[in-house]
């Protein structure tokens, strides 16, 4: 068997992302959260290959079917900007059973101030190390910025699910089951934008088609950050919005009466990058780019988690 080409584009995922089948086996892959008990050798050997690779020099050995593996590894473990190794619970690969526990912990265990409290509180930490981990290019955040965001985001979802839930006490118990989404919600609103403030100042990278690094956009950051707050929501309807009502309705019958404990187990289980116009970024960076690529009309960002 010859050496492995060198024309293989890792920087693309493996499968067609025009699909839906191509993006889901590429995010299922990304998330797998098997990944999690891979060792920090492991680690480092995907590393080695991915990074060996992107210079020319291939792995002796190596199969196509390996150096993919080998990218998904490094990408489930990895910054993609930075390239250093993210703490464990902010992989990609933590997401599913991180979000699972939390949320369905959240879900149920509504009703009481304390309940409440401590696991927004452990929602919002979780998200801070999320946003942090994964935020957009190698814009540093200060221990000042990281503190302000996760207090305030905390602050603002601990408030609004104690106010909503002070709201719902004289409505059916199925709207208050609702409490938790508004409470996440709102401090997606606030946790995402002061944890990525330091991007909205000096802005993130943007490059063209090929990879080339073309400047600095704090329009792109704005953007970037505006998507990833409205995604964050959507992404939590299926998860905070249909399990309330499921439960609402097992809770009702003899089998859940009879085993109250059954409750949180069932609510753990029912429980990308961007472009923008050249001639919408800051004219500054518009005049770099057309000086340097007068053909670049759109550039690309990574708009971070």
């Amino acid at each position: 068997m010859g050496e492995l080409p060198l024309d293989i584009n890792i920087q693309e995922p493996r499968w067609d992302q025009s699909t839906f089948l191509g993006r889901a086996r590429h995010f299922f892959t990304v998330t797998d959260p098997r990944n999690l008990l891979l060792s920090a050798a492991q680690l480092e050997t995907s590393r080695n290959i991915v990074q060996n690779y992107r210079a020319g020099v291939v792995t002796p050995g190596i199969t196509e079917d390996q150096l993919w593996r080998a990218k998904y590894v490094y990408d489930s473990a990895f910054h993609p900007d930075t390239g250093e190794k993210v703490v464990l619970i902010g992989r990609m690969s933590a997401q599913v059973p991180m979000n699972m526990t939390i949320t369905g912990c959240m879900l149920t265990f509504y009703r009481k101030t304390p309940t409440v409290v401590f696991w927004q509180w452990v929602n919002q930490s979780f998200n801070a190390i999320v946003n942090y981990s994964n935020r957009s290019g190698d814009t540093p955040i200060t221990v000042r910025q990281l503190g302000t965001a996760y207090v305030s985001a905390t602050t603002g979802a601990v408030a609004t699910a104690l106010g909503l839930k002070s709201l719902t006490k004289h409505l059916p118990p199925l709207v208050g089951r609702f409490v938790p989404f508004a409470a996440v919600a709102a401090a997606n609103c606030i946790n995402i934008p002061l944890m990525r403030q330091r991007e909205l100042q000096v802005g993130i990278p943007v490059a063209d088609e090929a990879g080339q690094r073309l400047g600095y956009s704090v329009t792109a950051a704005k953007q970037g950050i505006f998507q990833v707050v409205i995604s964050r929501i959507c992404m939590a309807i299926p998860a905070m919005a249909i399990p309330p009502l499921i439960m609402d309705t097992l809770e009702k019958k003899d089998f859940l009466k009879r085993r109250p404990w059954l409750g949180a187990p069932l609510q753990v289980g029912l429980v990308g990058f961007c472009s923008i116009n050249v001639s919408k970024l800051e004219p500054e960076l518009r005049a770099q780019i057309h000086e340097q690529n007068p053909s670049v009309e759109v550039v690309y960002y990574n708009k971070g988690l």
